[in-house]
């Protein structure tokens, strides 16, 4: 059928409609708004169903195109013109048992579409088949951007509630209202009326209920049955049944879930503060005579009306308990409720003391059987609506308390005084203690009791109390693991007296639960006493100490293994402190540093702030000098306050940091840490970086590779070294032990660069250092490699998008970790004889170990010349373009120098084929094949 049909209903959007669209609810929100349902319950047609849906839909999330199809042989829609399931792909989602949910993708599909109509960019489809004694009557489409599992959770429920309006709308179609009352009939009464009718889904339906009234009362009472919470439901359903049929009082048992017990919230015209529960006991055991049995069970289990003369006087008690005893009963009638949906009596109507007769009749029971032929179901929906959402707050309430319980970790005796807080309030008990069991010797441990420390001192250390782990009520709960409602405390025979005479408490009631995970492993016990403003604990107390109890072991799991660590990180320390005793460095060295007389920048070699210089020629014992130059001029110095002793200081011991490899040393550190202040000072990266990145890529050039080994990542982890063991399950092995020196080196005394920052700063600077380490790391580099090309491309660096800001400190850092390569031939050629150096030297430890090196790294099999331009090309050249694309002016010179040492390379190659001279270290590095560029 058309969309044009009147089962379709779209959502306004202009900004006069009810139904615009309203922004996401905030997910996770500790008290989220409620969504009301109630408009459900006094729908009385199609046309009605429609309207209060789309209203309801509107309010939980911003969805459009909203479609009601109908089953064209369900009764609801006789007479009407409807939207039907007309053809196989809406058959298919209305024969779903649950929620349907489409992505974007699968809603662009044809069928899909023709179904949900067109739908924007990112939007799903969302189907809810509502189902009624296991046919499908209705199903309503809708699209929705993302549906969160809040979202979803709302939707099954509203899907329930729709279907007991269903069940409802096919009641009265049975009784001669179908669907003819909607749509087409509130037409012509509108048109006779003269009454206006707005959209043609606006209708009068108390004039409806009023017309019928006398000939169906019970229309009445189905209109008014729209509260959402079921105590007063009951109350309207019990005043009904007392005016209808002529009694003083009743009540209603309501069976729970798990059929072990009758409740009563609701007697005569009062809702009771306090739920009455009733134990079914043996009900269900059909040998048992039922002399024996509970009488309510009997009810249930019969599944039939019983009268005051069929109930024995001693099975009387427990409704003389339920009208607390203020009646004086003289007659009784008990009807069973049974419910359509699921087969079974879900409660129990309790009429008590006919006022027009002496006893009650069948005709009573006819009309208690009608009451609740319409409105059971309404009943039981609104109960278990209710119990979602008393479930949905207990479930938030404990997210609350895990999350305070999870912030005291580190101490575990305020974790214990959280805890036992918590469950006060959880379960509005007057005291609460806690004992942790200590299996080694069996005992039960409290280091706080009743909520407080042993010792009346906070300072003190806290006095511990021990009692045998089978000892007393906490004994049996943890030895077997089962908790204990004790309804009266001295008439239980665990109870221990004593300590009421002692303390001159008196304990009153008693809920006491193990202290377990999910797989029943119990770490201790948890005792609370005197239920406050009620006699005992209730049921749902029960059930939300078991599901803390879950949250305590964690936590206090946690807390223990907390508190090992604390100790192993202690004994790191120490085992820290003197690894690094030997890293000292003499304040004679220090004073030195900072009192040498101040050099010019042309002192320490010639162009020291341009990318044509050679840091290498700088003398050894002016680089620390030179270092401290390179944060004077960049202003860090000033700008962050730093001490030239602390700066000083901290220059020496990353260099003392640095073993003595061919390649990687200080001396390759200098050089890396030259070149990115050569960036900063000739790239203009304040207008780039943020100053923190600004500050923090000079500090990590400099401490990038210290404590290197000369080895690399593959081999670390091939060796199973005490590295791999620390870092491989993170990868980049080296870089993350670069890193972690480079912590060590800052928290040392009097050598933070960074003390001057903010707790928050500092935190980010870490991070941000972090970051840089890792990017050294050429297998980190290659990964990220076109995401950099991307954004260099595109020509839209922008200075606030962090990723693009992350990307830039990467390029930047393999940038300087390779400047060795742009630099004259010279020094081109000699840091290459170091680099293979290293190579060969870590190549003969892995055959020694009885592995083969890669090419690169065996002197047997190495072609130098051709891997050096095979990395020139590959890796290096395209590092210094992408600079050269963002700084043509600044970076031109790396990518020519870059050329020329290709091209050299080439030319060393060239002579070596064609046997211009012998294929030697020697003659490769230390003969001048090509002329020196300087």
């Amino acid at each position: 059928m058309a969309a044009a049909c009147c089962g379709l209903v779209r959502r306004r959007r202009n900004g006069n409609s009810k139904y615009q669209q309203q922004p996401l609810p905030h997910v996770g929100s500790q008290q989220p708004a409620t969504n009301d349902f109630s408009r459900l319950h006094t729908v009385l047609c199609l046309t009605e169903l429609q309207t209060a849906a789309t209203e309801i839909l509107a309010d939980i999330l911003p969805c459009r195109d909203i479609r009601f199809h109908y089953n064209e042989e369900s009764p609801i829609v006789a007479g009407q013109v409807a939207e039907t399931f007309s053809n196989g792909y809406l058959r298919v989602l209305a024969s779903a048992q649950d929620l349907v949910h489409l992505d974007a993708n699968s809603l662009r599909q044809p069928e899909a579409a023709a179904v949900f109509g067109s739908a924007p960019s990112g939007y799903q489809g969302i189907a809810l088949p509502i189902r009624e004694q296991g046919a499908t009557h209705c199903l309503v489409t809708l699209v929705a951007p993302e549906v969160v599992e809040q979202h979803r959770m709302t939707l099954e429920a509203f899907k329930r509630q729709l279907e007991t309006t269903c069940t409802r709308l096919v009641r009265l179609a049975a009784m001669g209202f179908p669907g003819a009352a909607g749509k087409q009939q509130q037409q012509s009464a509108s048109s006779e009326s003269g009454g206006p009718e707005v959209d043609g889904a606006k209708h009068n339906s108390s004039a409806l209920v009023r017309r019928d009234s006398q000939s169906h009362p019970i229309l009445a009472l189905c209109a008014e049955l729209y509260d959402q919470d079921s105590g007063s439901l009951q109350l309207k359903v019990i005043n009904y049944l007392k005016s209808r049929i002529g009694c003083e009082t009743g009540f209603l048992l309501l069976v729970s879930q798990d059929r072990a017990h009758v409740f009563c919230q609701v007697v005569g015209n009062s809702v009771l503060q306090e739920e009455v529960h009733i134990g079914l006991r043996l009900w269900c055991d059909c040998e048992i005579p039922e002399a024996h049995k509970n009488f309510f069970a009997v009810v249930i289990q019969n599944n039939k009306s019983y009268y005051l003369e069929d109930i024995p006087k001693e099975q009387l008690d427990d409704i003389v308990s339920v009208l607390g005893g203020s009646v004086d009963i003289r007659s009784l009638l008990c009807v069973p409720v049974t419910s359509r949906g699921v087969g079974q009596v879900v409660a129990i109507a309790c009429m008590v003391n006919k006022t027009s007769a002496a006893n009650f009749k069948q005709s009573d029971v006819d009309i208690i059987h009608e009451c609740f032929r319409y409105t059971s179901t309404v009943l039981t929906s609104t109960i278990a609506f209710q119990t979602e959402r008393m479930l949905k707050n207990q479930t938030q309430a404990l997210l609350q308390v895990a999350q305070n319980i999870f912030r005291k970790l580190d101490d575990l005796t305020v974790l214990l005084r959280e805890i036992m807080a918590e469950a006060r309030n959880l379960t509005q008990a007057e005291r609460c203690s806690v004992f942790l069991l200590d299996k080694e010797t069996n005992e039960l441990v409290a280091k706080v009791f009743d909520g407080l420390p042993t010792t009346s001192n906070e300072k003190e250390q806290p006095v511990e109390i021990r009692i045998p782990a089978n000892h007393g009520i906490a004994g049996y709960v943890a030895t077997k693991g089962e908790m204990l409602n004790i309804k009266d405390a001295y008439s239980h025979p665990l109870f221990y007296s004593k300590v009421d005479e002692d303390t001159g408490f008196r304990t009153r009631n008693i809920l006491c639960f193990p202290i377990q995970d999910e797989s029943g492993t119990i770490v201790g016990v948890a005792q609370l006493c005197n239920k406050i403003n009620a006699a005992h604990f209730s049921n749902f107390d029960e059930d939300i100490a078991r599901a803390f109890s879950v949250y305590c072991c964690i936590s206090i799991i946690h807390s223990l293994m907390y508190k090992k660590v604390q100790a192993a990180q202690a004994r790191h320390q120490l085992a820290t402190e003197l690894m690094t005793y030997h890293m000292h460095v003499p304040d004679r060295g220090i004073e030195e540093l900072t009192s040498a007389p101040t050099k010019r920048m042309e002192d320490f070699c010639p162009n020291f702030d341009s990318f044509v210089s050679v840091p290498r020629h700088v003398a050894d014992s002016d680089t620390c000098q030179a270092v401290m130059f390179m944060f004077d001029d960049l202003s860090l110095t000033k700008q962050y306050r730093i001490h030239r002793t602390t700066l000083a200081r901290f220059v020496l011991l990353a260099r003392k940091g640095y073993r003595d490899p061919p390649y990687h040393n200080w001396s390759h550190a200098f050089s890396v840490a030259h070149f990115t202040y050569l960036c900063l000072k000739n790239l203009r990266l304040e207008n780039y970086l943020t100053p923190l990145e600004y500050f923090s890529f000079l500090v990590a050039s400099l401490c990038h590779d210290i404590d290197h080994r000369g080895t690399n990542n593959s081999f670390e982890n091939s060796s199973g070294s005490a590295l791999s063991g620390l870092y491989s399950s993170e990868g980049s092995v080296l870089e993350r032990h670069h890193f972690s020196q480079t912590v060590c080196i800052l928290n040392r005394e009097g050598c933070n660069v960074f003390e001057n920052l903010s707790e928050k700063e500092y935190s980010a600077v870490l991070d941000i250092i972090r970051d840089i380490i890792l990017a050294t790391d050429l297998a980190h580099h290659l990964k990220i490699r076109k995401d950099i090309e991307a954004m260099v491309s595109q020509k839209k660096f922008d200075v606030h998008n962090q990723q693009h800001r992350y990307l830039l400190l990467c390029l930047l850092m393999t940038a300087s970790d390779l400047s060795d390569q742009t630099k004259v031939w010279k020094n081109t050629r000699q840091v290459a004889k170091l680099i293979y150096q290293e190579f060969f030297s870590l190549g003969d430890k892995e055959k020694s170990l009885g592995k083969q090196p890669a090419e690169g790294m065996d002197r047997d099999k190495a072609d130098i010349p051709q891997l050096q331009v095979n990395f020139l090309n590959i890796i290096a050249a395209p590092v210094y373009k992408a600079m050269e694309q963002i700084w043509p002016n600044e970076c031109g010179v790396l990518c020519k120098q870059i050329e020329r040492n290709i091209s050299n390379w080439k030319t060393i190659r060239q002579k070596l084929e064609n046997k211009e001279v012998e294929k030697t270290d020697r003659t490769i590095f230390e003969e001048c094949l090509v002329s020196d560029d300087e």
